[in-house]
């Protein structure tokens, strides 16, 4: 059931049996994706991504609307980007969770589309399982098989980064109308910093704001991101909507 567009009745009647119910809500960014994206590609993708989910069990989902404002102070060097503080983005998905789970709802899963958003979102689903809600977050391309990325993608780009050949390809495939492949550019492409986890503004390691080579991408890679990305979000939510045999202790 989409949330949104659904009415109060029709929202308490889904959620009697709270234990087959798994409230998903996707969350992106508005920031920028170098020139040829749009700055809510990250909220584009996560949307896309969770509807074709909700659509394959719409008796189980309850599908919220995108959280869009992200975590994206890395990004703020380029223009238009709009970011939430950690504290202020925290605190929204928090209410998210609270309020529904006044509701009766108590299986979460957000889905997200933005790499700065990914910490903060273990953390939500770390403090919900302190309260008895089981709660699970995770990026749309943490869904899709190693062997899909292999398969679709070339050479360093075989993972998601930026702007990419992966998010150009999945827009590509989405939103044709929103991409303007003529201002591609390949940046980004230098050796990784060697000190892991080093933070960095992306205006520091990038030129464009692209880390990878969305000149490679084609709208056949991103349909098959994104089909692999729904299989393995539609598996997630059935094992969360199910018995929850997969979390007892061995004996």
């Amino acid at each position: 059931m989409i949330l949104g567009r659904s009415s109060w009745p029709q929202a308490a009647e889904f959620l009697k049996d709270s234990d087959s119910k798994v409230v998903l809500i996707p969350t992106g960014s508005l920031e920028q994706h170098g020139p040829h994206l749009p700055l809510l590609t990250d909220s584009l993708i996560a949307e896309a991504v969770a509807g074709r989910v909700e659509a394959l069990r719409p008796d189980t989902v309850l599908l919220t609307p995108t959280l869009w404002l992200g975590a994206s102070e890395h990004h703020m060097a380029f223009s238009g980007t709009v970011t939430a503080t950690d504290s202020g983005y925290l605190a929204a998905l928090n209410s998210v969770f609270a309020s529904l789970n006044r509701h009766g709802a108590w299986k979460f899963l957000v889905l997200n589309g933005h790499g700065g958003n990914e910490a903060l979102n273990e953390l939500a689903a770390r403090e919900a399982s302190r309260q008895s809600w089981l709660a699970a977050a995770a990026g749309w391309y943490r869904f899709v098989p190693d062997s899909v990325w292999e398969a679709t993608l070339t050479g360093r780009d075989r993972m998601i980064r930026h702007a990419d050949e992966a998010e150009t390809s999945v827009m590509l495939h989405l939103h044709p109308d929103l991409v303007a492949m003529e201002k591609a550019v390949d940046d980004g492409l230098e050796i990784e910093p060697p000190v892991p986890g080093l933070a960095s503004g992306f205006h520091q390691r990038t030129t464009h704001g692209v880390l990878g080579r969305p000149t490679l991408a084609t709208a056949e890679k991103g349909a098959a991101l994104l089909e692999a990305a729904v299989q393995g979000a539609v598996a997630a939510v059935d094992a969360l909507s199910g018995p929850l045999g997969f979390l007892q202790p061995e004996d």
